[in-house]
C-alpha cells in the first residue's frame, strides 16, 4: 500500500484541490492509503471581549466517531478521497505545521506528502515562513505540491 500524507489548513478549496491531485495517482483506489492531517495551535487569549481558546473556537465543527473536532475542509478532503474508493483516517496534532507535518511523516513513515500551498511573495514567506518550504526542506520523501489560485 502506497501511504500519503495529505495535511489539510482552513481552506476547502485547497484540500479538495490537493486531494484530487492524490485521486488522480495511478490505481489510487485500489493501492493508495491517505492520512489526512489538520495541523492547530492551542491558544488563549483574554480581553474586554471575554475569555477565547482554542477549544472554544472549534467548538461547533464537525466531530468524528472518537468526539475529537475537525475542520470542514478536514471533511471536504476526506468525503472527496472516500468518493473516489480511495482508503482514508484523518488525525489532528498540536503545534506549529511546520514541525508537525515533517513529524508526523516520519513517525507514519509516508511514502509521499501531498500539500496545497498559497501562493506568497518572497517577503511574505520571509516573514512568515512557509510551511511547505520547511516541509520540503526537511523529509528525505517526496512532497507533491500543488499551487492555488
Amino acid at each position: 500500500m502506497y501511504e500519503v500524507l495529505l495535511p489539510v489548513g482552513e481552506s476547502e478549496a485547497r484540500a479538495k484541490q490537493a486531494a484530487d491531485v492524490v485521486t488522480d495517482f495511478p490505481s489510487a483506489a485500489e493501492e493508495i492509503s491517505v492520512v489526512v492531517l489538520n495541523v492547530f495551535e492551542d491558544f488563549e487569549v483574554s480581553g474586554e471581549a471575554g475569555h477565547v481558546s482554542s477549544d472554544s473556537a472549534f467548538e461547533g465543527e464537525i466531530s468524528d466517531a472518537h468526539g475529537e473536532s475537525f475542520p470542514s475542509s478536514v471533511d471536504a478532503a476526506v468525503d472527496h478521497l472516500e468518493d473516489a474508493g480511495v482508503e482514508v483516517s484523518k488525525r489532528r496534532e498540536e503545534g506549529e505545521a511546520a514541525e508537525v507535518v515533517p513529524a508526523v511523516a516520519e513517525e507514519l513513515d509516508v511514502d509521499n506528502i501531498v500539500m496545497s500551498a498559497r501562493k506568497r511573495s518572497p517577503t511574505g514567506k520571509l516573514l512568515f515562513g512557509s510551511t511547505t518550504q520547511a516541509t520540503m526542506l526537511s523529509v528525505d520523501r517526496p512532497v507533491t505540491v500543488i499551487t492555488s489560485e
